[in-house]
């Protein structure tokens, strides 16, 4: 199951709106077999490990990361193509929480004869698809927010100056995080102060770039800015709640506004959980962030710390929440600490 899971890995962040599931197909101890969700989310993982397989499938274990579809969408359920193949086993870690599947997949297997084994690896996998069952679930996608800080939490000089705080490996390293998500997304006041690219630019996965998005009220993107000047590399969506003049390459969404005028962050949200997006990392400014989580909508952080001191008069990572008690906190929990060359990564989730 963990050599299913490896390959599944290699879908992440390419698959949406489909799953990235591994598959291996093992007979009297040798592999048979081996295939994971292709880029746009088919042929899915049991067609591929078994037409790498072939004959030699029958009467062999498929190990699956996630329960065999059992439904017709653009192609035939992986349940029957298991069966047609004549697998006689089949090992599933986790259900999978999509309502046309949901057990029924397993049921199909178990009625046409095959043995089947569930919930092995349930704990690692389900960790890994943490942003697929949200969206499955809620309609939402799993927002991480990514921090790029000195030791005390701040992303740049007063005068806004942020290049470079944390270290080349680090930098790799998000660009690495990009290409396993499914959407990139920051703010208006980021897009005018930084330019970004937001695209994935590490060597040997440039094809693996993400959505990328930029919330605004009724900002146009300037013609000569970075993200105007890399459509070809990727698509940018820009969600906006003001009127804002079409603009050639560029998908707009107007959505709800806030009472302050601003785009409704949980409509936001609610539009690219309707597009089929399950995780988005938001690479933004403090104040974006402290909105996304005064709102709730935050799952996951990513902060990455250098050893740099900046001071009090350096611009924060996260800004106001507005909390009058220390119980009205937000709480996340420590689920991975790590280096990365001089800096340190440390991974949070919400409580």
């Amino acid at each position: 199951m963990r050599a299913a899971l490896a390959l599944a890995r290699r879908g992440e962040g390419r698959t949406c709106p489909n799953p990235a599931v591994g598959c291996v197909i093992v007979r009297n101890g040798c592999l048979m077999g081996r295939g994971w969700t292709r880029p746009g989310g088919r042929p899915h993982a049991e067609t591929v490990a078994l037409n790498d397989a072939g004959g030699t499938a029958a009467g062999a274990t498929a190990y699956v990361t996630l329960e065999p579809c059992s439904h017709h969408g653009k192609t035939p359920p992986c349940a029957d193509a298991l069966i047609s193949a004549g697998i006689s086993r089949v090992v599933v870690a986790i259900t999978d929480p999509d309502d046309r599947v949901s057990g029924q997949g397993i049921e199909r297997l178990k009625a046409a004869g095959i043995t089947v084994t569930t919930g092995v690896l349930g704990d690692e996998v389900a960790s890994f698809y943490a942003a697929y069952i949200r969206h499955r679930l809620t309609g939402l996608p799993l927002v991480t927010i990514k921090l790029a800080t000195s030791l005390d939490g701040r992303i740049a000089l007063a005068d806004g100056t942020s290049q470079w705080i944390t270290s080349a490996v680090s930098r790799a390293r998000v660009h690495l995080m990009r290409s396993r998500t499914d959407a990139i997304m920051t703010s208006a006041a980021t897009v005018l102060a930084d330019n970004p690219t937001l695209n994935c630019r590490l060597p040997g996965v440039e094809g693996c770039q993400p959505l990328r998005v930029v919330v605004s009220t009724g900002l146009a993107l300037d013609p000569s800015g970075n993200l105007r000047q890399s459509l070809d590399q990727g698509p940018v969506l820009h969600l906006h709640s003001d009127d804002l003049a079409p603009t050639d390459g560029i998908e707009q969404i107007r959505v709800a506004a806030a009472g302050n005028g601003k785009p409704d962050l949980s409509a936001v949200m609610r539009a690219l959980g309707e597009r089929g997006i399950t995780s988005v990392m938001v690479e933004a400014g403090g104040r974006f962030a402290a909105s996304l989580i005064r709102e709730g909508l935050v799952q996951r952080l990513v902060w990455m710390r250098s050893a740099m001191l900046i001071g009090h008069d350096g611009l924060p990572a996260i800004a106001d929440l507005g909390l009058e008690k220390l119980a009205e906190g937000h709480d996340f929990k420590r689920v991975a600490l790590y280096p990365s060359g001089p800096d340190t990564v440390e991974v949070l989730e919400r409580l």
